[in-house]
């Protein structure tokens, strides 16, 4: 046996060792110190196949091809479905099917006198965890990426910046020629901790929300209404209400979001457009980034991540950035404001205990969950209609003034929706949309869509 202590000889490592090692640094032999490292982190004492997995992975991260997105959704997807497997998961029955379908009808039925808000027809649906996952992800991905892309970018320069910067001597020889390749797989590396992280956001999330769109957001298109038969039961046994109207309410919720989303063309495309224009201009404190990462041993992925962990953004929004965040916290609470006023309606005299479900619901939406937090952290953004309770007094002040008719007309073209400031002066607003006939508000409108409104 050579002795480990000599520089000048190459102790013995496993041939699958050997022949991967040779192969990323370019077919010579082996650099004694390079061996002895290797050796060092007990690479000698591991499973040959256990081994040959690995390293047909570190090299595959060497030399695979870039990606085409900082997203890996088939990777979130796969980790969110272990997340929920993880904490209980159950396929929803056909009992479950049929009580929400049931469901569906009956609060379709009742929104019908409550407004004239309509879509296709709906059908009700009872999803487990894993399916809400696989059916909303590709959204979520679509929304993070340009997040993903700045971190994945930023983290990746910075170490790779880190590496080019250590004297020559200071590496063995044959990993030199490794740092043209390091960035990239840098990058991938990054970039999948960071699918990591959205997939465990997700898989929180799904065992949270109580119906598919809840959140606000357009995360199940119609014809679809999905309510999550396990988060209703333990909702209704929380509260001690009867588990047939929490279903019923809940719906009638879930619906009324579908049809809103259905019956004002513009308003997913604006919700969805506003999260990824405030995501798009994030500005990635590089600086705190290098810092959290200086002592960090840039093969540890996961140490890197736990490192950057909440200190990826810069304390400061820009003005693109902050217009984005107020549209989209004013789309968001005028979403659930309006989906509050038009439920009390549609429920008023069906359901005895409609008044403690809403202000349960409430709660939940004014305080967040653990996971809305979760994902806060990794895109800088919470997802609250933080103004909800101002935007559901606007809807029933515009009510009051001119009926259903005058609440929902708010929702016929984006720049006649309430804006921010409205939401300061609710009655302004409504004396504004109610200074004005039918005929001038209809001449308006259609200036705005010929586009000869001002600009």
């Amino acid at each position: 046996m050579p002795d480990h202590g000599d520089d000048d000889e190459t102790p013995d490592l496993p041939p699958e060792i050997e022949q991967v090692l040779r192969g990323l640094t370019g077919g010579g032999e082996l650099d004694p110190q390079l061996a002895q490292m290797m050796q060092g982190m007990g690479l000698d004492r591991v499973d040959p196949q256990m081994l040959q997995m690995v390293m047909g992975q570190v090299q595959a991260m060497f030399t695979g091809p870039a990606s085409d997105t900082a997203v890996d959704a088939t990777m979130a997807t796969d980790i969110a479905r272990k997340t929920v497997s993880a904490s209980g998961d159950a396929l929803a029955t056909d009992a479950d099917g049929r009580a929400a379908a049931e469901a569906v009808h009956v609060a379709g039925l009742w929104l019908d006198s409550a407004t004239d808000l309509t879509g296709a027809a709906l059908r009700g649906l009872a999803w487990s965890r894993a399916e809400w996952v696989e059916a909303t992800m590709p959204v979520w991905a679509d929304l993070v990426e340009p997040v993903a892309e700045g971190v994945t970018e930023a983290v990746g320069s910075i170490m790779q910046g880190q590496l080019e910067d250590l004297p020559e001597d200071a590496l063995p020889a044959g990993m030199a020629g490794m740092l043209d390749q390091a960035g990239p797989m840098l990058r991938r590396i990054h970039g999948s901790m960071f699918s990591l992280q959205l997939g465990q956001g997700v898989g929180t999330l799904a065992g949270e929300v109580l119906t598919g769109c809840e959140v606000s957001l357009p995360l199940v298109a119609a014809p679809d209404v999905v309510l999550m038969p396990a988060a209703v039961r333990a909702l209704a046994e929380g509260l001690e209400v009867d588990e047939a109207q929490t279903r019923l309410y809940l719906a009638v919720r879930e619906v009324a979001r579908v049809r809103l989303f259905a019956a004002v063309p513009w308003l997913a495309p604006g919700l969805l457009a506003a999260v990824r224009d405030y995501a798009s201009d994030i500005t990635i404190d590089t600086d705190a980034i290098e810092e959290a990462v200086r002592t960090i041993d840039p093969s540890d992925p996961q140490a890197v991540q736990e490192a950057v962990q909440g200190r990826m953004f810069a304390p400061q929004h820009s003005p693109a950035q902050q217009a984005a965040l107020a549209r989209l916290e004013t789309l968001l609470a005028l979403v659930e404001g309006w989906v509050d006023v038009v439920t009390e309606r549609a429920t008023a005299g069906h359901l005895p205990s409609a008044d403690a479900l809403g202000e349960a619901v409430r709660r939940r939406r004014a305080s967040g969950g653990p996971a809305e937090k979760a994902f806060g952290a990794l895109v800088g953004l919470e997802l609250r209609p933080r103004r909800l309770r101002d935007a559901a007094n606007l809807f029933r002040a515009l009510e009051d003034s001119g009926g259903a008719d005058a609440r929902d007309a708010a929702w016929r073209h984006p720049d006649l929706a309430p804006s921010t400031a409205d939401l300061d002066d609710p009655l302004g607003y409504v004396e504004r949309s109610g200074s004005a006939g039918t005929d001038d508000l209809d001449a308006e409108l259609d200036a705005l869509l010929r586009g000869e409104g001002e600009r």
